[in-house]
């Protein structure tokens, strides 16, 4: 096994940097810091954390063009969206700052006690298994509230990030962290078991693959571990008679197609109703068909590549397969190395894998259906519970649908996004748990039950 991790290009597929895995000393050495500094980290005035929030967000603002430039180095994405990730991240740190007090004071609880009530104190260290497709949203959308709130984190991110990686580490060095707050480790699949079975961590987080997140779940449930898992999706995207069309279709592309389709939280299955499928069939296509492709570096470039070549395979096997069984492809379906062609398939049936799998990639499957009914039953036939949207100017019909759908989100007229004053997560298999807003801080805490007579 190679000691080394090397990141490469995935625009023109040149290397970038190579580095030294940690060896099994040196992650025991990060492990025996993490929990040293939790020591004193759990003593800091949340008024102290909140003010090193306000100093992460200002480095954000002022490194946002280089940080921006090594997402889209590392993974592909065009720079103008890697931009907004990274000013993203400051709406996060600026949240927290503001928010974190009230979250984490005492809740008090009217019983026969003279006094009672719920203190959220901290877990201790924190082991954070990240993706590389938002590299610096998902890491901070996990780091900020889980710090704040007085655990020390370890991240543990995808390797084709790991340039990305270190720089979130540099960030919190930067911004005034007590050494051992925050630490980022290089390592393999193998390392983590040990992790996860050392005393010292005290929880796991992952963003990942269904796959991922059943074998950490294994391991963390025989080592009595909490976990979050924040999995796949299959997000439908209902379009219903009376979508406004002209007002909503840029952001019905975007569902599909930001980040070269390489969200779990993108529109995966456009349900569209019989009466208004041919002129969404028409739009969504001539949309699609001006999506700029070039390097990520480029302003004008508004679809990157896949962020490795071997995505693509499995992308191109998966609508092989569905054409096998009668889909039609209208536009796409040509891959070169990380690069993916933004690809429409029509004649969509549910047994097919463009319907039944996650897709990660820039393919649309539309599928016609009759009626508003048959939209949202279709909508549910998914193992995935992630996000749904729903297109329509009836907001009553919408409504009306909410309970029906078992998603842990459920947008209206816009595109399924995570924000920092939203709780996110999934159902089914698109995991447990919440990140972000009130929840999200409260994931990694010991809501402890305090109960004083006198």
């Amino acid at each position: 096994m190679s000691n080394s991790i090397k990141t490469i290009n995935p625009f023109n597929n040149e290397p970038i940097k190579e580095y030294k895995i940690h060896t099994s000393e040196q992650l025991a050495q990060i492990l025996d810091n993490s929990k040293n500094a939790f020591g004193k980290w759990r003593q800091t005035s949340i008024k102290e954390r909140c003010r090193l929030l306000i100093n992460i967000a200002q480095i954000l603002e002022d490194d946002k063009e280089d940080l921006a430039k090594l997402i889209s180095l590392e993974m592909g994405k065009p720079i103008s969206q890697s931009i907004s990730e990274v000013e993203k991240c400051i709406t996060l740190c600026d949240f927290y700052a503001t928010n974190a007090e009230d979250f984490l004071a005492d809740e008090l609880i009217d019983t026969d006690a003279s006094e009672s009530f719920i203190s959220y104190d901290p877990l201790g260290t924190i082991l954070a298994i990240m993706p590389w497709n938002y590299p610096f949203w998902q890491a901070l959308r996990f780091a900020i509230p889980t710090l704040t709130a007085g655990n020390t984190t370890i991240l543990k991110h995808a390797s084709n990030v790991t340039g990305c990686a270190l720089a979130i580490e540099k960030l919190f060095e930067k911004a005034g962290y007590p050494q051992g707050c925050f630490s980022t480790i290089i390592a393999n699949h193998d390392a983590i078991e040990k992790l996860i079975a050392n005393d010292i961590i005290k929880a796991v987080t992952l963003t990942g693959s269904e796959e991922a997140g059943k074998t950490i779940a294994a391991i963390a449930g025989k080592h009595l571990k909490k976990m979050v898992l924040e999995l796949g999706g299959n997000n439908a995207c209902i379009i219903l008679d009376d979508a406004d069309l002209d007002k909503y279709m840029d952001t019905i592309v975007n569902a599909r197609m930001q980040n070269a389709g390489q969200s779990c939280i993108a529109a995966k299955r456009f349900i569209v109703t019989e009466p208004i499928y041919d002129e969404f069939l028409k739009q969504f296509k001539d949309k699609v068909a001006n999506l700029k492709y070039g390097d990520p570096m480029n302003e004008q470039t508004t679809i990157g590549t896949l962020a490795r070549a071997d995505l693509g395979e499995v992308l191109k096997k998966q609508i092989d397969g569905s054409v096998a069984l009668g889909a039609t492809v209208i536009s796409g379906n040509k891959q070169d190395k990380a690069y993916f062609e933004p690809t429409i398939l029509t004649d969509i049936t549910t047994d097919m894998p463009v319907f039944k799998e996650e897709t990660f990639g820039p393919v649309a499957p539309i599928m016609k259906v009759k009626n508003t009914e048959e939209a949202f039953k279709m909508a549910s036939e998914t193992r995935f519970g992630l996000g749904t949207m729903v297109f329509t100017q009836s907001i009553e019909t919408a409504q009306n649908f909410i309970d029906t759908i078992e998603d842990g989100a459920y947008f209206v007229n816009e595109l399924v996004k995570s924000d920092a004053r939203l709780p996110f997560g999934g159902t089914k298999a698109s995991g447990y748990g919440r990140e972000l807003s009130k929840e999200g801080i409260h994931e990694f805490v010991n809501r402890k039950t305090v109960f004083i007579k006198h």
